[in-house]
């Protein structure tokens, strides 16, 4: 995706197979009607999961690190490395990691076993997600190990700030307290990292889907209908962390459901 001179580029980590009725639900009983993300022949939702590549002002910036070296039935990941790789990029050559949020499937590649994976990159957060998930009171046993290690390196933020020239930091707490999406801009072009804002494509095109991972399911529909709007308003081109392929879209007024996702 091209924002004016910047480019933003999907970088594949792995997949997974969900049931429907686990990712996402309605108060009624209607069916999965969602053309930009259609049910696979066994009746799953796949999700997608990797992170996003971009480079300005002599950094070379990830924007989340997917799910990591994880592989079984569920989750199949490992490919981010390599694919950084395929577009000329070493993992030394990162100089910074800034993540949506802290769940597991998007700091895969953080560390493993123990050691950081981007040795010369100053890793970024929301503090509230750092707060939960890692050194407050109830922090997640998985992500003290995962992402401790880090912490040298790490620094956060608590407001809406430019990170780095045309890559803003919008925090959007619901699914976790310290959910941030990300702004690309170029003068008036921009386009919407949203990370979990939305797993599936339906949630952002008809309001009665909602996710069932969220922390503050009600914070978490706020920001996603406001920011829906948004973006179909100003004509912004989105891409979430697990719609097919990373792929971005943009949304437009449709008959049948709010907007369609093209």
């Amino acid at each position: 995706m091209k924002v004016g001179a910047l480019e933003v580029i999907p970088v594949l980590d792995g997949t997974s197979r969900e049931l429907l009725s686990e990712v996402v639900a309605r108060e009624d009983d209607a069916d999965w009607d969602c053309p930009a993300q259609p049910l696979g022949d066994d009746g799953r939702l796949v999700l997608d999961f990797g992170g996003f590549l971009l480079r300005t002002a002599g950094r070379t910036i990830l924007i989340d690190t997917g799910i990591g070296a994880i592989d079984n039935e569920r989750w199949s990941g490992g490919r981010l490395p390599g694919n950084l790789r395929r577009l000329g990029v070493e993992l030394g050559d990162v100089t910074d990691v800034v993540f949506t949020h802290l769940h597991f499937d998007h700091v895969g590649w953080a560390t493993q076993r123990g050691q950081v994976i981007f040795p010369n990159a100053t890793y970024r957060v929301h503090a509230a997600d750092w707060q939960h998930f890692v050194v407050g009171p109830d922090a997640v046993p998985g992500a003290v190990r995962k992402l401790l290690p880090i912490e040298a390196q790490l620094e956060t933020f608590d407001r809406e700030v430019e990170l780095a020239p045309g890559l803003i930091a919008r925090p959007a707490p619901g699914h976790t307290p310290g959910s941030t999406i990300f702004v690309i801009a170029d003068g008036p072009e921009r386009a919407l990292l949203l990370g979990d804002v939305a797993h599936a494509v339906a949630e952002l095109t008809d309001p009665e889907w909602h996710g069932l991972y969220d922390l503050d399911p009600l914070a978490a529909r706020t920001v996603r209908d406001r920011i829906a709007s948004e973006a179909a308003e100003a004509g912004d081109a989105v891409a979430a962390a697990h719609f097919p392929g990373l792929r971005f879209g943009r949304l437009v007024a449709a008959r049948r459901r709010r907007y369609e996702y093209i």
